[in-house]
């Protein structure tokens, strides 16, 4: 007799299709897991997946703790017969692997890894199947398995962070950083990456690598839409980390996300608010003709988060340059600022007060 787990429909979410660990609910009232819907908004969308109705310019996340309550009971409360019926079903669809592979194989690891669940992925990771994944992902001379091991990569990674870390410590990064220097799989290994650094140690880890952070920088620079969002996510994450975002401003980083910017990109603001707490991100910002007024645009019509974090970065350089606190008030960002100290988010009042007593002690008496 055939045994099969059914999870009820409201356990997935609906962007990924993959049980939610993090269920957030949007305005719109829809549930999504936290990871899918921030890069659906990430990605510049305010719409609701589902409804494609509009949403909030800043929308929030909600926790929805009763479901992640129920998912978690329900997981906990699985017979074990089950489990192991289901396990034992998917141990005959996982095919035996090596390099080379061919597409089919390849297929069924995704299907698995994709569609299985925790159990699954587990199963192919004990396999042995993640060291020909990750042949086959640094091979450019074959996109379609590249493309395959990169997606059954990401779909690893969802295990949490002991499974990141044991790809990272399998060897993930030279191949996944060699599929970040073009053609139609950098996108997803940016992808990949972002995953990855997640966990704190594997983002000093991805830094360290002489090229991921290079590669990620040029994708900015170079890339389509998809590459620049994703490579400008990963740079976000990784930038966490305080010795990435020297590294960050040394690859070049820096022009291209005054670009995205400029192109109204939240996620590149918010890499420059992290860029701006280190001396060489403020002093390349410094040295940028135009960037204050690329700020000032921000403020003027930017995201709420994304005026957050250009008044951060605005009190970052006027903090010790009367230059650019000087160019700051010409630029009419002492105006702009009198009148968001006001503003019912928090983070926005107490970032522009402070940039107002800032520019005011410039206007009215310069620094001592």
């Amino acid at each position: 007799m055939r045994m099969e787990v059914e999870l009820p429909d409201d356990f997935r979410c609906p962007i990924s299709l993959e049980v939610m660990t993090d269920p957030v609910i949007l305005p719109s009232g829809h549930t999504f897991d936290r990871a899918s819907i921030q890069r659906w908004l990430d990605s510049g969308n305010r719409t609701c997946p589902v409804t494609n109705l509009p949403l909030p310019p800043s929308p929030s996340l909600i926790p929805n703790h009763a479901l992640r309550s129920l998912i978690s009971s329900f997981l906990a409360q699985r017979p074990t017969t089950i489990d192991a019926a289901a396990g034992n079903r998917d141990a005959l669809l996982l095919p035996p692997i090596s390099f080379p592979s061919d597409a089919p194989t390849l297929a069924a690891v995704l299907r698995l890894a994709q569609r299985g669940g925790p159990n699954s992925r587990r199963l192919v990771a004990d396999s042995g199947a993640a060291s020909v994944l990750l042949r086959h992902a640094a091979a450019p001379d074959r996109p379609d398995l590249q493309d395959l091991s990169l997606r059954a990569l990401l779909h690893l990674t969802l295990d949490g962070d002991d499974a990141r870390l044991g790809l990272v410590a399998e060897g993930a990064l030279d191949p996944v950083v060699a599929a970040l220097r073009g053609g139609p799989a950098a996108a997803l290994a940016a992808t990949l990456l972002t995953s990855l650094a997640v966990v704190d140690v594997n983002k000093a880890t991805i830094g360290a690598h002489p090229a991921a952070i290079p590669l990620l920088a040029a994708l900015l620079r170079y890339g389509d839409g998809r590459e620049r969002r994703e490579a400008a996510t990963a740079l976000y994450e990784l930038c966490k980390f305080a010795e990435n975002r020297r590294r960050t401003v040394r690859a070049g980083a820096l022009l291209p996300l005054v670009r995205l910017t400029r192109e109204g990109s939240e996620r590149a603001v918010r890499i420059l608010g992290l860029l701006a707490k280190c001396r060489e991100g403020k002093e390349e910002m410094r040295k940028l003709i135009g960037f204050i007024n690329v700020l000032s645009e921000v403020l003027r019509a930017g995201s709420p988060r994304g005026i957050e974090h250009a008044l951060l970065v605005l009190n970052y350089l006027c903090s010790d340059s009367r230059e650019m606190a000087f160019t700051a008030i010409k630029e009419g960002i002492l105006d702009l600022c009198s009148v968001l100290a006001g503003d019912m988010n928090p983070n926005i009042g107490k970032n522009a007060m402070e940039l107002v007593l800032r520019l005011e002690k410039e206007q009215f008496g310069g620094y001592s």
